[in-house]
């Protein structure tokens, strides 16, 4: 099983460019991230910074967001909102470069909350031609877009809760390089039965994230039988990597001992 650390959600108790390097020391080769600026184009000096932090801790980046809006105040996504649509269309070529120049091939396309009074009919016809249009751009590097499910619990404006919505999305796109994220922290969060989905829907896996649950902590902080998960995952031939997007209980230098278990 090949795990990448989530540098969004782990070692955030450092910089963001000195992560890559705390990943590497940590034992990983692989790292992802959200979309870490706070806009959507930081400005190629910007970009550079990131992209030499990355290629001179000798980690390979395998998962980049596109531009999400304001994470921290709560929005978790453009693709379906009018009024981070321009925002999300502008971040495309910009996310994509980034990808492509440090052989990134997975892009995440968060879906958006919610627009009070906006019919949800409007959103889906709104994501589905934002997601065209980043699923093409995409296709010039080789890479593939995913999306993903996130839990209400958390996030009770996100329409888009289960892996069923998000096939429906992804099919609605029609594009050979659209798939879906696999977080099996929210699914499982949300009643889905984590295992049977691996074992009827992996071949739809563009990639799969994991946090324990309850929690979001590292394995074996929850319930979530990770061990009987993971092999799972190899006895289907899932090949791609896994990501460590948990919220470590501990250091995040220390939150590593489960994978030694």
């Amino acid at each position: 099983m090949k795990f990448d650390v989530n540098l969004s959600i782990l070692f955030t108790e450092l910089p963001l460019l000195e992560r890559p390097a705390a990943a590497a020391k940590a034992g990983f080769d692989a790292v992802e991230m959200w979309w870490p600026f706070d806009g959507p184009d930081p400005g190629q000096r910007e970009l550079d910074r990131l992209r030499r932090a990355i290629e001179d801790a000798g980690v390979r980046l395998v998962g980049l967001n596109f531009d999400a809006g304001d994470m921290a105040s709560g929005d978790r996504g453009l693709l379906s909102r009018p009024d981070g649509s321009a925002r999300f269309r502008a971040n495309i070529d910009v996310a994509v470069g980034l990808a492509g120049a440090l052989g990134c091939r997975v892009l995440n396309a968060l879906y958006g909350n919610r627009v009070p009074g906006e019919p949800a009919g409007a959103h889906r016809e709104l994501a589905l031609s934002n997601l065209s249009l980043a699923a093409q751009a995409a296709a010039g590097i080789g890479a593939t877009v995913v999306v993903e499910a996130i839990n209400t619990h958390e996030n009770p404006d996100y329409p888009i809760w289960s892996s069923g919505g998000a096939f429906e999305v992804i099919d609605g796109v029609d594009a050979p390089n659209v798939a879906f994220l696999a977080d099996l922290y929210h699914l499982n969060r949300m009643g889905e039965d984590v295992i049977a989905l691996i074992d009827t829907h992996s071949a739809r896996f563009g990639h799969v994230q994991i946090a324990d649950d309850p929690g979001r902590g590292q394995p074996g902080t929850g319930a979530m039988p990770y061990t009987q998960i993971f092999e799972r995952l190899e006895a289907v031939g899932y090949r791609g990597h896994v990501g460590l997007e948990y919220r470590p209980v501990g250091a995040s230098a220390e939150s590593f001992a489960w994978r030694n278990g």
